[in-house]
């Protein structure tokens, strides 16, 4: 894929890496390839697939997404490294089976990391990054190079690393905002000033990585683009460290929907038409509700382009101009980011060529075995539901391709409940080592009770912190979509499932959540193994 085009904005995605970084949003190697995949179809330039050094898992996961996704026509796919041969090499290694490939290494810049976090001077830093730059460009040629913390950066000692690094082979040189502390016109001055100061600059890409602490990350990134910046790294629905990174959606709608607006600031006539990015909008919305479903992390209402309420309008005023006319309170088509009226195409009488069809018009891509189970599911939800709509079939997809590892089986669920009554729950697991067992609990409610009879069979302490329930389509027979978030001393495991009974997707989220949990114990026992510990690195990269 091509991004050098000077009057285009390439779209750097680090869902995968920086947004993986959100606290429970932790992804199996699956879960990161079905993400990728979709990211490809969106349209992304770029896919930071993960940080190879840090883990197996992580190494793993950029080399199957590598070897699977990083085809001749499909995105860069780069791999984040430490300034350290030992990151920079496995990096590479990870990254081989790439048809296009990026390394991208970084340093902290700022005296605060200086003093504090790395304990080097200046000049160690300035000779750190050159030399790394150079090794990294020894394994391939697109080399990415970031001064971590550079918003707080004195602006000369930066101008200084990036000559350097820009010298030694860097082709992109990205400015993070590490903290979320800059402001739009700070950003935009800082950018120009790198364009006016930093002699070589012409050479490299300059590129922007940004957290919303203040809630500016994308304003930042917009006055980033007029001042000369022309790769955008961003996450979907906004999710990373703390706050989040800058929203992909919100980035891309705003340039699309303003493009005459920064078709100038591209060096394109104002009136031009052309997209300023190469992402097809129309995959958005999808986009964004797969990482909500796989990472757990909910997409509030009122988030904009791809939020419940985006579309919604509840004034009588603003509904009466929207009926005579969309312009009069919508900037953009619903039906742009993949939003469209829920038709109904499938039936209980449908059979399996239509599901495969449909599902590969939906842009879903599924193996033998995930379109056997989740044509097993339709034909369940059919005998339910009379209309099954493509969000039905969505929310059933979805459910399926993001399983956790199968290590408890819920096989049996049953409540009993009602005002005059104890709520009392029933469920039987199969364990994993192959053992059914039963066990009964009475709860505050049905999903109190189900929850605490699960406990007593799987016994591994946990904390409920996060429950949530939402209806996929309007109407009493509707999909219900439940998340929760678990906690097990520091670390927060996702569980999310569907269903029509809300009971059932309740208990079956809970055991998705569990397994996540239970795999990590043994994995976490695992790398007690002497064997692991060469790839074990410091955690919170956050850049």
């Amino acid at each position: 894929m091509n991004t050098s085009q000077p009057d285009r904005i390439i779209i750097f995605d680090t869902t995968l890496r920086d947004g993986e970084q959100s606290p429970g949003a932790t992804l199996n190697v699956d879960e990161k390839l079905t993400i990728a995949r979709q990211l490809a179809r969106l349209g992304v330039d770029v896919i930071e697939a993960g940080f190879p050094y840090s883990s197996p898992g992580d190494f793993d996961a950029v080399q199957k997404i590598a070897q699977t996704v990083g085809t001749a026509d499909g995105p860069t796919i780069c791999g984040l490294a430490r300034a350290t041969r030992q990151d920079i090499q496995t990096a590479a290694e990870a990254l081989k089976p790439a048809v296009h490939s990026r390394i991208h290494t970084f340093i902290a810049t700022s005296d605060i990391h200086l003093k504090y976090k790395l304990r080097k001077s200046r000049a160690e830093v300035l000779a750190i990054a050159e030399e790394m730059v150079a090794y990294a460009k020894s394994f391939m040629t697109d080399i990415e190079f970031s001064p971590e913390d550079a918003g707080r950066s004195d602006p000369e000692f930066l101008y200084q690393v990036l000559e350097r690094a820009i010298a030694a082979g860097a082709t992109t040189i990205n400015i993070p905002d590490t903290v979320g502390y800059l402001t739009p016109s700070e950003f935009g001055e800082l950018i120009r000033g790198i364009k006016e100061n930093v002699p070589n600059i012409d050479q490299a890409i300059i590129s922007v990585h940004g957290h919303n602490d203040l809630g500016l990350a994308v304003a930042n990134f917009l006055e980033a683009v007029k001042n000369g910046a022309r790769q955008l790294e961003c996450t979907i629905n906004g999710i990373g460290e703390r706050a989040g990174n800058a929203a992909l959606e919100e980035l891309v709608m705003a340039l699309h929907v303003r493009r005459q607006y920064y078709n100038t600031f591209l060096g394109r006539p104002a009136d031009s038409e052309a997209p300023l990015t190469n992402i097809d909008t129309r995959q958005l919305y999808k986009t964004s509700r797969m990482v909500s479903n796989l990472t757990g992390m909910l997409v509030q209402p009122n988030k904009a382009i791809v939020g419940a309420n985006a579309f919604a309008h509840e004034s009588g005023i603003h509904q009466d101009g929207v009926l005579k006319n969309k312009l009069t309170y919508e900037i953009m088509d619903a039906q742009l980011i993949g939003l469209t009226d829920n038709q109904i195409v499938l039936g209980k009488l449908s059979g399996r060529n239509a599901f495969r069809s449909r599902l590969r018009e939906l842009g879903f891509d599924l193996t033998e075995q995930e379109l056997n189970k989740a044509f097993v599911r339709f034909k369940e939800l059919a005998d339910k539901k009379k209309e099954i709509s493509d969000r039905d079939l969505e929310a059933i997809v979805n459910d399926e391709i993001q399983q956790s590892p199968e290590l408890f089986k819920l096989e049996l669920v049953q409540v009993s409940c009602g005002d005059h009554a104890a709520p009392t729950a029933t469920v039987k697991l199969q364990t994993p080592e192959g053992k059914e067992l039963m066990d009964a609990a009475i709860g505050t409610g049905p999903v109190d009770a189900v929850y605490k009879a699960i406990n007593r069979v799987v016994n591994v302490p946990n904390e409920l912190i996060e429950f949530s329930v939402q209806s996929v389509t309007a109407g009493i027979d509707a999909i219900g979509e439940v998340t929760i978030r678990l906690r097990y001393d520091d670390r927060i495991f996702a569980g999310h499932a569907a269903n029509t009974d809300i009971i059932v997707a309740s208990a079956q989220a809970y055991i998705n959540a569990l397994n996540r949990l239970y795999a990590a114990l043994q994995k976490q026992e695992d790398r007690m193994n002497p064997q692991h510990s060469s790839l074990e690195a410091t955690s919170g990269v956050t850049r």
